[in-house]
């Protein structure tokens, strides 16, 4: 150990040495950053998200992770364990944190702080600070100190008891559900040193070797033998991103990994798909003041025509134009890009080529749902002298006025009423739950839309499953609570075509900054009724408030038009909190569908591409035993713009959500179009930050 620790001095007081690195720290087999199964010090690239699949001697790990911000991530794992702890075998569920302390500098090692299974049951319960240090740029050292289950090989007193005698002892987790959180015992008891070193041998080829302080106490009884605290590792990168690992495990065992890596803010190929935007005209000098412009009816049908084609040859389609003194106001539908602010700045370049001369100002309105958002007014000369500048985009932001619409939509005649239709596959996934990790539906989706007029929508699908496995879990409901949800695997395996969703819905305005929504119908897989809500959101404002009220019944199992008994009123007070960065925190209280009342916390980070990844915790007035196991609702949630993998600009995304286990407790409505998401992008904050894409 002594020279673990000589070999920490050494890189503390290798500044000399120090040249930007050609290493790249790599995820465990924990799925976190580190070595071989020891943590190390450093961060992924801010917004990474990886799959991590370890697997040695009847141990398989499964680890999602998010580089949430630069310096911090979160990991979620799902291990297949055999013959350990006297059972056959078990799923085993839990969650890490990572904190990079201290960035590496010249003279100065990076830092790093640890959490895992802080939420399970305390199999891999520990915890760590390692520092690591580059002392050329192909050969890297690290050490630590670890607590828990890292403190399983040469244990001593822990250092922290200097503070008080509370750290001394560490007790023996009492609880087997997970979900609890035992805060009085982190960093307690006794610790252990562990280290490493990392050499990139290749552009391509990386090794490492280790000093591991896990005594692997609950595997080794029956699992495998347990010969020297050294492990071996060697990593290869098949292409960027994805890594493949082969470890010598503990002088026993060999070890297999396979690590994918992606960033959102990364798309899989350079460039995209849609169209060059159209291109400005500028006026001719003086031509209006020369000109002007009659408000001749026939001027403005000729115009609105011509503007309606462009519109559509970019992706865009008017909902309404009209006219006013040297104005003209725009009103466009966007159902194409992922930015408000790019619709809007191709809306603004169409509109100078079709404009007269005369026409000074331009007010462009997003309409979503028959709801118009914001409007952006902008001067002509602004779009004719800003297309090409180097700060463009920031000039352009600068001088527009975004505004709270003052005038009631006109939409254009013969826009309403409108029918749609689609036909498309769908894809409905469930990951990590107790029964089996992976299993999902494909199948066919037919979908149906039909606005009599503006804010009214009626929609519906029909769904019929080709091929899947949701409907093989059999793990019967022991809630104790009423089952409105524990019962989803009847649902799946009777349900088959099914009506996700038949909906009519009311959007609209009711006042300045106050926005309604009022749905009635099937809402959702598993309920129908009435849902209604109020979305209180200043345009310029950080802080949102909504009130959401229900009224529901569960449905019948074959999810078509029966109904069951139970009913129930349900409903939440939320404030949403826009904390810059793309990081949204909310906040929901109220009543959930088992009747239990409590709160909801979610923090999510939404990228400028549309990415949104996100996690939420529950916390009701149902006790952890009647919960169940996980002891309250928690997850990790997660949308994907279509764009973002075909290149070719949509708003059409997939979603879906990450739990350990699905209980009754802190069960809420899953009702579709709530406010806040829906318009939260045509307000000023959502706008400035996709406002980078106006000239695009």
């Amino acid at each position: 150990m002594i020279r673990w620790v000589a070999v920490g001095v050494l890189a503390c007081s290798a500044g000399s040495l120090w040249a930007q690195p050609m290493l790249e720290t790599g995820y465990n087999t924990y799925g976190y950053p580190g070595l071989i199964d020891m943590p190390a010090a450093h961060a992924r690239p801010d917004g990474e998200l990886a799959f991590t699949s370890s697997y040695f001697q009847k141990q398989l790990r499964n680890t999602l992770t998010f580089q949430i911000t630069p310096r911090l991530s979160g990991s979620f794992r799902y291990a297949n364990l055999w013959d350990i702890n006297n059972a056959d075998f078990r799923f085993d569920r839990s969650f890490s944190l990572h904190y990079e302390i201290a960035t590496e500098t010249r003279n100065r090692p990076a830092i790093a702080i640890g959490l895992n299974d802080f939420l399970g049951t305390g199999v891999y319960r520990s915890e760590y600070l390692a520092v690591s240090k580059t002392l050329t740029p192909r050969f890297r050292v690290t050490g630590g100190i670890g607590w828990g289950r890292f403190a399983g090989i040469g244990g001593f007193t822990n250092p922290l008891s200097i503070f008080g005698d509370q750290f001394r002892d560490r007790e023996t987790r009492t609880g087997n559900q997970g979900g609890e959180v035992e805060v009085d015992q982190l960093f307690q008891g006794d610790a252990a040193f562990f280290g490493g070193l990392e050499y990139q041998a290749t552009d391509k080829l990386s090794l490492a070797i280790e000093y591991s302080s896990d005594a692997y106490r609950l595997e080794r009884v029956s699992t495998f033998d347990y010969f020297a605290p050294v492990n071996i590792g060697a990593t290869y990168r098949l292409r960027p991103g994805v890594h493949l690992s082969a470890h010598y495990l503990y002088g026993s065992e060999l070890g297999v990994q396979l690590s994918f890596a992606l960033n959102p803010k990364n798309p899989p190929a350079f460039g995209g798909l849609d169209k060059g935007p159209p291109p400005v005209v500028p006026r001719p000098a003086g031509s209006a003041r020369a000109l002007g412009w009659t408000f001749e009816p026939e001027n403005r049908g000729r115009i609105r025509s011509d503007l309606s084609v462009a519109l559509a040859a970019t992706g865009l389609e008017l909902h309404g134009l009209s006219f006013g003194p040297g104005t003209a106001r725009l009103e466009i539908e966007n159902d194409t890009y992922v930015a408000q602010a790019q619709a809007i700045g191709r809306a603004a370049r169409a509109m100078t080529g079709i404009m007269p001369a005369s026409v000074d100002t331009f007010v462009i309105v997003p309409v979503v749902n028959g709801i118009a958002g914001s409007q952006i007014t902008l001067r002509r000369e602004d779009i004719e002298a800003l297309e090409s500048d180097l700060d463009g985009a920031w000039k352009s932001l600068a001088r527009a006025r975004i505004e709270t619409p003052e005038t009631p939509l006109q939409p254009r005649a013969g826009l309403y009423p409108r029918f749609e239709y689609d036909l498309k596959p769908y894809l409905s996934p469930s990951l990590f739950d107790p029964d089996q990790p992976v299993r999902a539906d494909f199948g066919a989706e037919l979908s149906a839309r039909y606005e009599p007029a503006p804010g009214f929508v009626l929609k519906g699908a029909v769904r019929k499953k080709i091929v899947g496995n949701l409907d093989q879990s059999t793990r019967p409901s022991t809630s104790v609570l009423p089952r409105v949800r524990s019962e989803f695997n009847i649902y799946e395996r009777e349900g088959d075509p099914t009506i996700p969703e038949l909906v009519a819905t009311r959007f609209f305005r009711a006042g300045p900054e106050l926005y309604g929504r009022l749905t009635l119908g099937y809402l959702e897989p598993h309920f129908a009724g009435i849902s209604s809500e109020l979305l209180w959101k200043p345009l310029d404002s950080r802080l949102s408030l909504g009130l959401e009220v229900n009224y529901v019944r569960q449905r019948e199992f074959k999810q078509l038009f029966g109904l069951r008994s139970y009913e129930i009123a349900t409903g939440h007070g939320s404030a949403y909190y826009d904390f810059g960065n793309g990081f949204t925190g909310q906040l929901d209280v109220g009543r959930y569908l088992a009747g239990d009342w409590g709160a909801t916390i979610s923090l999510d980070r939404t990228f400028r591409n549309g990415w949104k990844i996100g996690g939420f915790a529950t916390f009701t007035d149902v006790s952890f035993d009647d919960f169940g196991e996980g002891s309250f609702d928690k997850g990790i949630r997660i949308t994907v713009p279509i764009s973002w993998i075909s290149g070719t600009p949509t708003r059409d995304t997939f979603s879906t959500t990450i739990r350990p286990v699905t209980r009754d407790g802190g069960a809420r409505l899953n009702v579709s179009d709530r406010l806040h998401d829906l318009l939260n992008d045509t307000q000023k904050p959502g706008l400035r930050s996709g406002w980078g894409r106006f000239w695009r």
